[in-house]
């Protein structure tokens, strides 16, 4: 079966929950929603405009509030933080399918030297919280001493991320977004923690199969770097799932093959969506297929020198009738309570006139949801005339 681009956009766009009105009042039924239809919630500690956990439900359900999200995600028992696609937050239902993750993780080189200079750190450390947790890195009586500049872990640190990564702790977000460990017996249901009924490959399988369903269609790629899993593994099971019909085998015109289609997936005529988005949304967080879903070349450009930036340092793409249309390098400035526009960018073959004004909507609606009072437009960028226009 072939499939539109166009087709497939909006397929896409649906499985991500987009084909659905915003609700009036956002409360914790739409969190649940959302979190169901993602699977997971991708953490990033930049807050340079807001976190980035907050924006995929902003993106769907419009403004709500943060602070009944943070108590709704930091409700133990419910779900839990661990590597999965990069650090994510899950319904803690999920927390048999990384055990294996868990069971194979080893510390990186860096953490290996900390712990041999330390050899009873670890243990320590795990005893601390089990005695007296959930506790934060600077709650343990550990040496704090960085091993690099800022951005380093102290020895105490290195042993808190290297038995988190074990699966010997688990972790929610607390005050500043600071992670707080504390032992799995005390925060996974008591049935989870039981359940080992599942090895690697059947993990990989039942993620795999729900990678499918939160895209709606995919490359296998796609499919496979939801998760993060290799492809020598998801390959052959995807395969075998077009074999059984628990997925599709569709062509998509630009696309290499295998492609897959969720049978179960929703395919509206149009998506009328109209957001800004985090970087770090499944929409937009696998580059490649950001490009082929909506010709949108797009990198983060944080770690990149400022002379060398294209966009800008901290660039949210426009996603506007179910298309990424414009991009703007936003910053919160707290202080000073103002939404700053440092940039604007419009991609190529759309009209300025009819962009502009629904972006300027848009940074109105989302500046009023930081809590900032004005927008202030910089200089940069080829729709940033017409946007001061709008404005």
């Amino acid at each position: 079966m072939k499939i539109s681009v166009k087709s497939a956009r909006a397929i896409a766009l649906a499985a991500q929950g987009f084909a659905r009105a915003l609700p009036k009042k956002p409360s914790t039924r739409q969190f649940a929603r959302v979190m169901g239809e993602l699977g997971l919630v991708q953490l990033d500690s930049v807050n340079v405009c807001v976190r980035s956990h907050y924006m995929p439900f902003y993106a769907r359900l419009g403004p709500y509030s943060r602070e009944q999200l943070d108590t709704w995600l930091n409700q133990p028992g419910q779900r839990f933080e661990y590597w999965a696609h990069e650090a994510s937050v899950m319904p803690i239902e999920s927390y048999p399918l990384w055990r294996w993750k868990m069971a194979t993780m080893k510390p990186w080189s860096g953490a290996l030297k900390t712990l041999a200079e330390h050899p009873r750190l670890k243990a320590q450390v795990l005893e601390q919280v089990r005695a007296r947790g959930p506790l934060r890195v600077k709650d343990l009586d550990a040496p704090k001493r960085r091993n690099k500049p800022w951005w380093g872990y102290g020895p105490g640190k290195v042993a808190l991320e290297v038995l988190f990564a074990e699966g010997k702790l688990t972790a929610l977000r607390g005050d500043h977004f600071a992670r707080v460990y504390d032992i799995p017996e005390r925060v996974v249901p008591a049935h989870l923690l039981a359940d080992r009924s599942l090895d690697k490959l059947a993990a990989h399988r039942a993620l795999l199969q729900a990678a499918v369903g939160h895209l709606g269609i995919g490359s296998a790629k796609d499919i496979a770097d939801y998760y993060r899993l290799k492809m020598p593994v998801a390959g052959p099971i995807l395969e075998e799932f077009a074999t059984r019909g628990i997925v599709e085998r569709v062509e998509v015109p630009g696309w290499k093959g295998p492609v897959y289609l969720d049978p179960a997936a929703k395919r509206p005529r149009q998506v009328r969506a109209t957001t800004l988005l985090s970087p770090f949304d499944p929409v937009c967080w696998y580059r490649d297929r950001a490009e082929r879903l909506f010709d949108f070349h797009y990198r983060i450009e944080i770690y990149t020198p400022k002379e060398k930036r294209v966009h800008g340092y901290y660039v949210l793409p426009f996603l506007l009738d179910g298309e990424l249309v414009a991009r703007v390098d936003l910053k919160a400035d707290r202080q000073a309570s103002v939404l700053l526009v440092h940039c604007a960018f419009m991609e190529e073959g759309q009209e300025a006139s009819y962009v502009a004004p629904r972006l300027a909507a848009e940074l109105r609606r989302f500046a009023a949801w930081l809590d900032l009072d004005g927008i202030a437009l910089g200089r940069i960028g080829n729709l940033m005339l017409e946007l001061c226009r709008a404005m």
